[in-house]
């Protein structure tokens, strides 16, 4: 049996995405945790509570984009080692998803670049998401160490 191994790569990145997650989601559960806190001690500003509120949705979006591509390194890592049976598989692969999540049609068939290339650019935008996030959360910290 053959295994792709442009398939394997892109499995391989997209993998790299759980790391991204678990950057967020450290972030999230703090910022959520800290949004609490200063409701409950009635001590936060509104900016402060929309800075928390802002921090946790960006993590929310990035969680998705998190699902979304460990959806597609487990499709990429199962289509890998299809060998000859690409062509096939990429059919009933097609079929399922557009029985089970809605995947348009015209969608079906597209060659394995055209899903790579796609499935890359949701990893990006989780890398982007979980950046934003981080580069908020830094801006936050500067703000409330010069206003002491």
């Amino acid at each position: 049996m053959s295994v792709d191994p442009g398939l394997i790569l892109v499995a391989s990145l997209l993998r790299r995405g759980s790391s991204l997650n678990g950057l967020s989601s450290a972030l999230t559960v703090l910022a959520l945790a800290l949004g609490f806190y200063g409701v409950l001690m009635a001590s936060a500003t509104l900016a402060f509570s929309l800075s928390m509120a802002l921090l946790v949705l960006l993590g929310l979006v990035q969680k998705f984009y998190a699902m979304r591509v460990a959806l597609d390194a487990d499709l990429f890592d199962a289509m890998a080692s299809a060998g000859e049976a690409l062509p096939e598989k990429t059919r009933q692969l097609d079929g399922a998803l557009a029985t089970y999540v809605g995947v348009a049609a015209d969608k079906a068939g597209r060659p394995w670049s055209e899903r790579s290339r796609g499935a890359l650019a949701l990893l990006r935008r989780q890398a982007l998401l979980c950046a934003a996030q981080w580069l908020f959360a830094l801006l936050c910290l500067i703000t409330l160490t010069f206003q002491s």
